[in-house]
């Protein structure tokens, strides 16, 4: 598996995490692999084989592109041979302002946008080995399309201290840190991503601990809780199989084995 992350300019900073690429060969079987809930809402372009979604032990078909919003379960996803992706990892409070569509608390979401003009072009480039020139379009585009929209300066500034705290600050200092009152962010919050303050909150601390056990199978479950703000280490577990359906410690067994076998991530386009 390649892997490539591309850092936004800085006109994008506000909006988009990065810009990445993966390149992955699943064999002839139709291979299937998890997508582990994060703090962000992923764009994704993608080539080579079909990519399904797994749903009651049914595929079904993505178009490309498709989005995968804020998830509060693993979604399963499927493919064969060849499979290469063009992912535009968002902040999941300006995403659906910067598409220009109403936003949703749809986990992976098939929507209809100017932005699908793009595949055609890529396709030729990502076939012909010119990553960074597709990378480079998808940015341009973006880039474009920001000069055009206005995102919510209030929304940018508790965004912010959300991701320096990884989640762990209580709304009303998300609230103070945005110059607004806990009513009117999350009022705003809501409209402009489909979920609450809490919520969100709640996905980028997961994601801290469940990046922690991957690189770090042996880290202890009561000292995470303690420094990302957990009331006590049952509260870090209820959490973590809310989102996982597995246990933080079963999470870092397999994790454990998974790198000493694959040396490789353990999702396919959601990356640590």
């Amino acid at each position: 598996m390649q892997h490539q992350e591309f850092e936004p300019p800085e006109a994008l900073q506000d909006a988009i995490k990065c810009f990445w690429y993966d390149d992955r060969d699943l064999g002839k079987a139709q291979t299937a692999f998890r997508v582990i809930p994060d703090g962000y809402a992923e764009i994704i372009f993608h080539f080579g084989s079909e990519l399904h979604i797994s749903s009651d032990t049914n595929l079904y078909p993505l178009p490309s592109p498709f989005m995968v919003g804020l998830l509060d379960r693993p979604a399963v996803f499927s493919s064969r041979n060849r499979l290469e992706i063009i992912g535009i990892r968002c902040f999941p409070w300006a995403v659906f302002d910067l598409l220009g569509l109403p936003a949703g608390k749809d986990g992976v979401r098939v929507f209809e946008h100017p932005v699908a003009r793009l595949h055609s072009n890529l396709e030729k480039l990502v076939g012909t080995g010119k990553i960074h020139e597709a990378v480079s379009q998808v940015e341009q585009y973006f880039t474009d399309l920001r000069s055009r929209v206005t995102v919510d300066g209030m929304l940018s500034k508790a965004g912010t201290a959300m991701r320096q705290t990884n989640g762990t600050l209580p709304v009303s200092r998300v609230a103070a840190a945005a110059h607004a009152t806990v009513r009117t962010l999350e009022r705003n919050f809501k409209q402009s991503s489909g979920h609450t303050v809490k919520d969100v909150s709640a996905l980028m601390r997961f994601e801290q601990v469940r990046n922690r056990l991957w690189h770090d199978p042996d880290s202890g479950i009561a000292a995470l809780a303690y420094e990302l703000g957990y009331a006590d280490q049952s509260h870090l577990s209820r959490e973590f199989k809310r989102y996982t359906g597995t246990t933080p410690a079963a999470f870092a067994r397999n994790a454990r084995k998974a790198r000493l076998a694959l040396n490789q991530d353990f999702v396919a386009f959601v990356q640590a």
